[in-house]
């Protein structure tokens, strides 16, 4: 039984993809051709390494038992090619990265297209979701996220320091409005937040006396993007809770008008993530280092 790296490639991204058809799309090749390209490496292995019906596409045990093997080797494989190509100082390779989708797309989107002209030699795939992401399982090289992430073998380097706050358009707060201690957003339509644990509708403010309490918000909208839930505050459908980053400029052209700044305490912070590693390639390195500059970071 022998295997080949394009076998390995293949298992893994067909595990991220979650389907023939997904993986097809990404190699912008087609399902039948994938699933040729699986059933041949089933029938040389003579194992069956996936469940796949209509309703299903998922490892059996000794898919799985491949799948963990393949990602150490592929791993192993790339920090070789990151060590010879650190010897001649010429980041080259694929780098995945994924951030959050507002600040993705108006600011990485850019840092990514001018790192890829500084340096051809790279092929960088960006992701952009709201889901948070994890570099362990998102697969990712680096993980832009607002918040640390979990597990002690994931290094950080902080890009932003910055703050949430609660905004909403003009004309909402005309026709509703302007709340003035914490306890009035009880009359509002919130605009929340959803993510994996569940929806954001406590928000936190910090009293005269130093004290921090929590409301709990409620609304007609709520959504997993935190985009969608800019342009609904954009459209002036309610009051939300957004990080300073993403609204800065509505704010400055007054666009949105930030609400009881007085309580304000939700401090957060933008980190790039990565995993750590005894040899890390040239090409993350430069990545973070060109993050860190184009974000000011201290």
């Amino acid at each position: 039984m022998s295997f080949e790296l394009a076998d390995l490639r293949l298992i893994r991204l067909l595990v991220e993809a979650g389907s023939l058809s997904e993986a097809a799309r990404r190699v912008d090749s087609s399902p039948a051709v994938m699933s040729r390209r699986l059933s041949a490496l089933e029938a040389r292995l003579a194992l069956r390494l996936f469940h796949r019906s209509s309703r299903q596409f998922v490892l059996t045990q000794e898919g799985a038992m491949l799948h963990e093997r393949a990602l150490a080797v592929l791993e192993s494989v790339a920090e070789i090619e990151a060590e010879i190509a650190s010897v001649g100082e010429v980041p080259r390779g694929l780098l995945r990265v994924g951030a959050p989708m507002q600040i993705g797309r108006q600011r990485v989107a850019a840092i990514v297209a001018d790192f890829t002209q500084q340096y051809p030699e790279v092929e960088v795939q960006l992701t952009l979701s709201d889901a948070g992401f994890n570099v362990h399982d998102d697969a990712l090289d680096v993980a832009i996220r607002a918040g640390l992430p979990d597990g002690p073998d994931i290094v950080v380097r902080r890009l932003l320091r910055s703050r949430r706050l609660i905004c909403a358009t003009p004309g909402y707060l005309a026709r509703h409005g302007t709340p003035r201690v914490p306890e009035d957003l009880l009359r509002h339509n919130c605009i929340r937040l959803i993510r994996r644990r569940g929806t954001f509708d406590p928000w936190l403010f910090r009293h005269a006396n130093g004290e921090v309490r929590t409301v709990q918000v409620a609304g007609a909208l709520t959504s997993a993007s935190g985009e969608v839930m800019y342009d609904w505050i954009m459209q002036g459908r309610g009051i939300g809770q957004k990080a300073l980053w993403d609204v800065e400029e509505d704010l400055r052209a007054g666009r949105l008008v930030e609400c009881l700044a007085d309580y304000a305490c939700h401090d957060i912070a933008l980190y790039a993530t990565w995993r750590a590693r005894p040899q890390l390639p040239l090409r993350l390195r430069r990545f973070v280092d060109s993050l860190a500059l184009a974000f000011g970071a201290d």
